[in-house]
């Protein structure tokens, strides 16, 4: 993933993603947690973000710590460090070793996606695995290729807004199914109410949508075990309907 990628979408990400139901989510995370026996603990995160899914964790007791590449998606975290429990470092996700072990390593919205090449995917996994003993549990969601492939990539254009911003912004795929692979170019156009000017950029984020036997088989080669896959948050049976999948993988 390039250093660009979050450099200027990361000063506006809790606005964009403001509906996001992060209680909800998480949740659910503490849900699945527990039916894989981490009813509380140490957690490490991958790809923490601007922290919203950590604090809540860390409000429903654990300990999390967070691992973040984007420095603008830190700052935003840590000017909103109030929460006991949960702190966030500069890091790569598929290099980074704190020298300890944690109870559960998660990485969500969409982060393990962001690893669009094989080597980026193992050493990834292999991060989590390091920071895990025996038994425990590697959680994290992703783009679910059979309904990437059923339903199709397609533009789409939102406009976001609070009592100082207005943001159009406007998603353009382009899909490489040979790579499975989909560059999402955001066009984003930002009206500044406050100083009254106006200003646009550009990102590409580039994503990996994976099948099962995929994940099943990258876990096998970098110390896990396949326990689990379902629907983010509704716990329902993946489908052709279903974008975002929750895998669960053990560490062995």
């Amino acid at each position: 993933m390039s250093d660009s990628v979050f450099r200027e979408y990361g000063r506006y990400y809790d606005l964009l993603y403001r509906d996001k139901d992060y209680a909800g989510e998480t949740a659910y995370v503490h849900d699945l947690l527990f039916r894989f026996g981490v009813p509380t603990g140490a957690i490490l995160e991958l790809g923490s973000g601007t922290g919203r899914h950590g604090r809540l964790l860390a409000n429903a007791g654990y300990t999390v710590i967070g691992v973040e590449r984007s420095e603008t998606m830190i700052e935003l975290a840590s000017a909103d460090a109030e929460t006991r429990g949960f702190t966030c470092q500069r890091g790569d996700i598929r290099c980074a070793r704190l020298e300890r072990r944690f109870d559960a390593v998660i990485s969500l919205f969409h982060v393990i996606s962001y690893q669009v090449s094989n080597e980026d995917l193992h050493e990834a996994f292999r991060t989590a695995r390091a920071h895990l003993s025996a038994g425990a549990p590697f959680l994290f969601d992703f783009w679910y290729g059979p309904a990437v492939i059923a339903q199709k990539p397609s533009v789409r254009e939102k406009i976001f807004e609070d009592e100082h911003l207005t943001i159009r912004r406007r998603s353009e795929p382009r899909w490489d199914p040979s790579q499975n692979r989909v560059d999402v170019h955001f066009r984003v156009a930002i009206t500044d109410k406050t100083e009254g000017r106006s200003y646009d950029f550009d990102e590409i984020h580039a994503m990996r949508y994976l099948f099962l036997p995929e994940v099943e088989l990258i876990g096998q080669a970098t110390g896990f075990a396949f326990a689990a896959a379902e629907e983010f948050v509704t716990g329902a049976a993946p489908s052709t309907e279903t974008w975002g999948v929750c895998a669960v993988l053990r560490a062995v």
